[in-house]
């Protein structure tokens, strides 16, 4: 099977290359996303939360400029409709995960029809991740705005290394699952953790689908509102790894 994944993704990057600058899209089950192509490059970007607007001006405002793909989700709010209910759509990328986001707003669920729908994104999962995963040695950018508190010293218990810079706020920072990334990255002006080591029960977030796929992700967080500072903490990255 491994092969037919990989004639899959060569020919999605084939087309995307052939496309190039075309907006179409594409789908999680019933969770849109658009995705706009500039060129190729073995790097994709996505925007995830549709009320970090931050985040979707720079990516829309970086695709324009810099080649890959780049996927944004079609809509405005944090949760999205899913079935009968909503959920975020960052906690849907592991079953475990999945199951926890679709009973936080519907707590009382048919055990039969729950298992279903469990089911069903199980198999949606798959194609996404095929249409939004870079090929073998490419890196997956997320980018995020916090705005409730959130910060990097809520994910250190999570991580196995960080660097933390007395000069810069917590609430902009870089998370990475490969040790050879954070090595790049760690010698830079901003806060970075490393999360490579697998939970079977994780939070079902894009990073821990990446790391058991054994795909390159960074996670670009900043404060909503912030574009400045997470331009250049984007422009950093691609700086120092660059991906071509």
């Amino acid at each position: 099977m491994s092969y037919i994944k990989n004639y899959i993704i060569i020919f999605s990057i084939f087309l995307t290359f052939l496309f190039a600058g075309i907006s179409s899209s594409i789908y999680f089950d019933d969770i849109e996303f658009e995705m706009i192509a500039n060129g190729f490059a073995n790097k994709s970007y996505i925007h995830i939360h549709g009320d970090e607007e931050t985040a979707r001006m720079l990516l829309k405002e970086h695709i324009k400029k810099n080649k890959g793909r780049a996927f944004f989700i079609k809509s405005t709010e944090r949760e999205v409709a899913l079935g009968p209910t909503k959920v975020d759509p960052n906690r849907i990328f592991s079953r475990p995960g999945s199951e926890k986001a679709l009973k936080k707003f519907r707590p009382k669920w048919n055990q039969n029809k729950l298992e279903i729908l469990l089911d069903r994104l199980d198999q949606a999962r798959k194609m996404f991740l095929i249409n939004i995963f870079p090929s073998k040695g490419g890196l997956l950018i997320a980018l995020h705005n916090n705005f409730r508190g959130y910060n990097v010293n809520m994910e250190l218990g999570n991580s196995q290394l960080y660097s933390i810079k007395k000069d810069q706020n917590p609430r902009d920072f870089i998370l990475c699952t490969s040790l050879e990334d954070y090595k790049k990255l760690e010698n830079g002006p901003y806060n970075i953790v490393l999360q490579n080591k697998f939970y079977d029960n994780n939070n079902g977030s894009l990073s821990w689908a990446a790391m058991n796929y054994g795909v390159r992700y960074i996670n670009i967080e900043s404060r909503l509102g912030w574009l400045s500072q997470q331009r250049k903490m984007l422009y950093f990255v691609e700086n120092e790894l660059s991906v071509q």
